[in-house]
């Protein structure tokens, strides 16, 4: 029979599971008091929650969920990352008091239904932010109007222009 503190631990993963729409795994190891506080308060404001949780509990709440098996990365301590929305902010935060510290490494996680591996975690966090991409869509998008705009406009520009000095011109005659 598990005992009381395993079975509030395995509700407490799946609460967690349930709540996120995705994990990433790290190792922790030799983080102080005072640097651990920092990336939990970094992840907080990236949207997502740091637990440590047994590997074991972590690995029966994945397959009760019926999420892909990440048991091969769960060995040693490792912290759990639960993200909100956005698996970027989360891992940027991560990778920016790592390459700080030099003391937290990315062991994998689950993003999106899949597994996937330390490589991948880094290259999510070397992606552009949501926020980003929506300013890149944005002028991709006004890019092309702008130009639009300007060449229809070039023709009415043009005969403006020369009404003009033809104006200007009679004015020379007459006076």
């Amino acid at each position: 029979m598990p005992s009381q503190s395993n079975v509030a631990m395995l509700k407490s993963v799946e609460d967690s599971l349930d709540s996120s729409k995705g994990v990433l795994v790290i190792d922790y190891r030799g983080l102080t008091v005072k640097e651990s506080q920092q990336l939990r308060r970094n992840l907080t404001e990236a949207g997502a929650t740091m637990k440590i949780y047994k590997n074991n509990i972590v690995n029966i709440a994945i397959k009760e969920r019926e999420l892909p098996a990440i048991d091969d990365i769960l060995t040693g301590p490792c912290a759990y990352v639960f993200y909100e929305k956005d698996p970027v902010e989360a891992a940027k935060a991560i990778k920016n008091l790592s390459s700080e510290l030099k003391k937290i490494e990315f062991l994998g996680g689950i993003s999106d239904g899949q597994a996937i591996s330390a490589e991948q975690a880094l290259a999510i966090a070397d992606l552009p932010s949501r926020e980003e991409l929506y300013a890149r869509l944005a002028g991709a998008v006004a890019s092309p109007l702008t130009g639009l705009a300007r060449v229809c406009n070039g023709p009415i520009q043009g005969l403006a222009t020369v009404l003009a000095r033809i104006g200007e011109s009679e004015e020379e005659k007459a006076a």
